[in-house]
């Protein structure tokens, strides 16, 4: 044997184990749920097909309308901030705090995100309480009302919101800081020299060489944002009312409370359907923005 194909039968070895995972959790699961939406199944009987009646089903459900008009908020609300603010504090480390303090400051910021969501939720459940919380006990020192965070329809899914936001920021800042450490200093330097303010410096020079790093910053927030259930289900459970309740939350609810099987993958395969067009529009954007 030829020692090029001995290299490539060695990389097909180390790429084998990783592929077969990936075929057999992601891949051939998709194209499970895609049959399966086509079908009334149980679980307990054979499926049976029903053509498009789960799909008729779906966009004629209510509580799957805003189940998506829930997730699109959340989506609007969450991915925005955590990008800006991780980007801001990623910057603010750089320039400012290259020293001992950063490093702690940083290492502090990274604790939510290794944090598990149910931890998280149980927290700040705790912290958000109508009764008795963290919060409320601050403003009423202050001599202000309590106010419902998770049990009002005007502000539940607002606090889900800043708590995936206070979860996920230090994810994105580690993933900014070593993109804006990447940056040869030379180009600063120069815009130095052509008297360049520090502001006309982060949007001339930092954003621009950022822009990679943006792209996949917004599209995992996209993706996490679209697939939000464990923080949801904890800190709500998809109240009060279909306040909080989410496209997943749903699905979960249609297959393992309903036993729904077909119609939960046609939810599915709906929400898999959302994230790819959202995901279109995000790389014609990107690309148009590169060729300006």
């Amino acid at each position: 044997m030829s020692r090029k194909k001995k290299e490539a039968l060695q990389g097909i070895i180390y790429v084998l184990p990783s592929f077969i995972l990936i075929m057999a959790f992601c891949i051939i699961p998709i194209f499970m749920s895609g049959y399966f939406s086509f079908t009334s199944y149980n679980i307990m009987t054979p499926p049976k097909f029903v053509g498009l009646e789960n799909y008729e089903k779906v966009f004629q459900d209510g509580y799957v309308a805003d189940a998506a008009k829930n997730t699109l908020l959340y989506v609007l609300m969450t991915v925005p901030a955590q990008t800006i603010l991780s980007l801001v504090f990623a910057a603010f480390l750089a320039y400012k705090m290259q020293n001992k303090t950063g490093g702690f400051l940083r290492s502090v910021m990274f604790i939510p995100v290794i944090a598990s969501a149910v931890t998280a939720g149980t927290i700040w459940r705790i912290i958000l309480n109508t009764e008795g919380g963290l919060l409320n006990n601050i403003l009423n020192f202050f001599h202000l009302d309590s106010v419902n965070w998770l049990g009002s329809t005007k502000t539940a899914l607002i606090s889900i919101c800043i708590v995936a936001v206070w979860k996920n920021v230090g994810y994105f800042l580690v993933i900014y800081y070593a993109g804006i450490m990447g940056i040869s200093k030379d180009l600063y330097e120069a815009a130095k020299v052509d008297g360049a303010t520090s502001i006309q410096q982060f949007f001339k020079i930092t954003l621009p060489m950022l822009k990679p790093i943006t792209y996949l910053v917004v599209t995992l927030g996209i993706i996490w944002s679209f697939q939000v259930f464990d923080l949801a289900y904890l800190m709500t459970g998809g109240g009060p009312g279909r306040a909080t309740v989410t496209l997943v939350m749903g699905i979960y609810n249609a297959a393992f409370k309903q036993y729904k099987m077909g119609y939960a993958c046609a939810m599915a395969m709906l929400l898999l359907l959302i994230v790819v067009i959202i995901n279109v529009i995000e790389n014609l954007f990107f690309k148009e923005r590169k060729g300006k």
